[in-house]
């Protein structure tokens, strides 16, 4: 069986910046990996692609000869997919055993209603892949109640419309604190739980207030199904991206036995025991909001040191090798 994960979010939301990142770590820790990418518009990815959807159709390509904007565009592509998905299931066979990331376009209408995406996702199910959707949204829509409640409803829409293992992200979380204050605690925001706390926010807002027994009524609908929740990411920190493996591992079923071919069976003896705890909400708080500076500075010294180190024992054996009996 193999494994993968679908990454999807909206524009801007770090999706080929993860891709990246991901794709580097599991490399550091002796997983093959491979990056597929399905966006017909992303013609910089920054990472090497097993597969490009442009290598078939792109966006420009579309817009010239089908006369479609950016949206109807990219939405005409992935239906293009689906009508030559030959392509992609002879791709990905030859890929092996190989943990694959799928770079997904931003348009949300793909994973709200739009029925291309959900219907080539089913088809590579059946070829075995165990999937898990990462759904990555920018942090510092937290920052105002109005726009984290429109976050709260794309997450749950695309869970519903996917309906696959979905891990919600909110990205980008080491720049947070440049947004400005947070009204409560980050696991308020993480946990999803007594939401009617931002009624009284919704009302001080100009441009919501008017709508009071609407947002009553939003609110209401997603404590009502108790399905969304987020984890955090800060991209370039490995204890971060240690934290969100190990949570996607899970919920694909990666952690609970090692993939054939994987190559990393100290990391799923890793997940099975419990590494990288220690990333709770109000850890993550303290990390990247409260004390961010006095956490960079810290880390930067240790750097240091250990830097200092390795130059001196260099140095060291330089030294000893150079002695002469």
């Amino acid at each position: 069986m193999t494994f993968g994960q679908l990454v999807i979010g909206p524009p801007g939301s770090g999706k080929s910046t993860y891709c990246n990142g991901m794709h580097q770590f599991m490399s550091a820790i002796g997983r093959k990996c491979s990056i597929v990418n399905l966006d017909p518009a992303n013609d910089r990815t920054g990472y090497p692609c097993a597969l490009d959807i442009r290598d078939i159709i792109t966006l420009d390509q579309v817009m010239d000869e089908e006369g479609l904007g950016p949206n109807g565009g990219i939405m005409y592509a992935l239906e293009e997919l689906w009508e030559n998905i030959e392509w992609l299931e002879e791709g990905l066979s030859r890929l092996g055993n190989d943990y694959v990331l799928f770079d997904c376009p931003g348009q949300v209408e793909l994973f709200t209603h739009h029925g291309a995406l959900r219907k080539i996702f089913g088809r590579i199910q059946k070829m075995g892949y165990r999937l898990v959707v990462v759904h990555l949204v920018d942090a510092h829509y937290i920052t105002d109640p109005a726009k984290y409640i429109s976050v709260l409803l794309l997450s749950l829409r695309s869970m519903l419309q996917l309906d696959l293992p979905h891990i919600n992200v909110l990205s980008k979380i080491d720049i947070l604190r440049d947004y400005g204050e947070l009204a409560f605690n980050l696991d308020f925001y993480t946990e999803v739980q007594d939401l009617g706390y931002l009624l009284p926010l919704l009302d001080q807002d100009e441009r919501t207030k008017k709508y009071a027994k609407l947002n009553a009524a939003i609110v209401d609908l997603v404590e009502s199904f108790s399905l969304v929740s987020f984890e955090t990411l800060a991209v370039e920190d490995k204890k971060s991206m240690t934290h969100l493996l190990q949570a996607i591992d899970r919920a694909g079923g990666y952690a609970f036995g090692e993939a054939e071919g994987a190559g990393d069976s100290v990391w799923a003896i890793a997940m099975r025991g419990g590494w990288a705890e220690g990333m709770e909400p109000r850890d993550i708080q303290e990390r990247w909001i409260d004390h961010r500076d006095e956490y960079d500075e810290f880390e930067r010294k240790k750097l240091e040191e250990e830097r200092a180190a390795m130059e001196a024992k260099i140095k060291e054996e330089e030294e000893e090798g150079g002695v002469m009996f």
